[in-house]
């Protein structure tokens, strides 16, 4: 079993990326009043990813930042940043990942499949990864999966000053279903605005879920909030029957902006004012053009983390 390395042999801090959000990686240094590691990514012509440290770390302490978006290479290069950061003698390596891919897997619901987000851990810690810094993860229990300390952050903060500054009257938060309530209702608690839950549910096999809205919305400015905004599906039905339980206005906020398949499409059929999403998951041009969509940098949130990991502070401390 791996075993981290003990904190009082730690050097300086030292802050790296790979290449899945070279801008997020900036911003954090920018933060912290540093450059960025030298490192380097390569691919060779058969596809395979290369990577080599430029500098010297022995004895640092080692941040290495990567969101594991989609594509795969993005989590394999994770893996050979912290194996080749170990081998050059870092004194402790954290894996700094703002986006946990394959979250959603976390749990046996079928037979015969994997549980992928605990293979992820696994791979993170055979990786000689001595930390874990993350963000919103889909399933919190996947803290569970790693036997390394993992400091588990959370946008709410970056959410709900963005929600003041809106100052919205008669506002409510909504759960888009009712795995999401808890979260709904610490964002109802800090705003002191009302709380209602989306329930959809499958009225027979293979037939359309019937969609109802618990909870009074009625001349209301809606907030719907939730961890990921994957396909846009859920929040094309749920805005949908907000407004038709006449709701004043529909808005969303999500921390990952994973936005596949026909999320653009299904965001502009979408009876909403706008949504806000986090840079955990780097945005294109052209789907920040939309003008539908607003961006919340973390990389202070991420900064002061890694800050606090480094001189042995509370991090917990950042959310109460």
């Amino acid at each position: 079993m791996h075993n981290p390395t003990p904190v009082t042999t730690l050097g300086p801090l030292k802050v790296f990326g790979g290449t899945a959000h070279p801008d997020l990686v900036r911003d954090i240094c920018v933060y912290l009043g540093m450059e960025p590691g030298a490192v380097e990514v390569e691919r060779f012509s058969d596809g395979e990813v290369y990577v080599q440290v430029l500098e010297n770390v022995r004895g640092a302490d080692v941040f290495v930042i990567q969101p594991t978006l989609p594509p795969a290479e993005n989590i394999l290069e994770l893996l050979l940043l912290l194996d080749a950061f170990k081998r050059s003698s870092a004194a402790r390596v954290t894996a700094v990942i703002p986006y946990y891919g394959y979250a959603r897997q976390e749990r046996k619901d079928k037979p015969r499949v994997p549980i992928s987000a605990r293979l992820i851990a696994d791979l993170i810690q055979a990786a000689n990864a001595d930390r874990v810094l993350t963000m919103d993860l889909h399933a919190p229990a996947i803290q569970g999966f790693f036997s390394v300390p993992v400091d588990h952050l959370y946008a709410a903060p970056l959410m709900i000053d963005h929600i003041r500054r809106l100052e919205l009257e008669n506002l409510t938060i909504v759960s888009p279903d009712a795995g999401g309530v808890e979260r709904a209702r610490f964002f109802s608690g800090r705003l002191g605005c009302g709380l209602a839950i989306v329930d959809k549910r499958r009225t027979a096999p293979n037939v359309a879920r019937s969609v109802h809205v618990i909870g009074n919305v009625e001349d209301r400015n809606c907030v719907i909030v939730d961890d990921i905004i994957d396909t846009g599906g859920t929040l094309l039905s749920s805005s949908t029957a907000l407004m038709e339980a006449g709701a004043r206005s529909v808005r969303g906020c999500f921390t990952h902006a994973v936005l596949s398949g026909k999320a653009m499409e299904n965001l502009s059929r979408a009876p909403l004012a706008n949504i806000t999403v986090t840079n955990t998951i780097p945005l294109d041009d052209g789907r920040l053009s939309s003008g539908m969509i607003d961006v919340l940098s973390t990389a202070s949130l991420l900064g002061e983390a890694i800050k606090r990991t480094h001189t042995h502070s509370s991090i917990s401390s950042l959310f109460v």
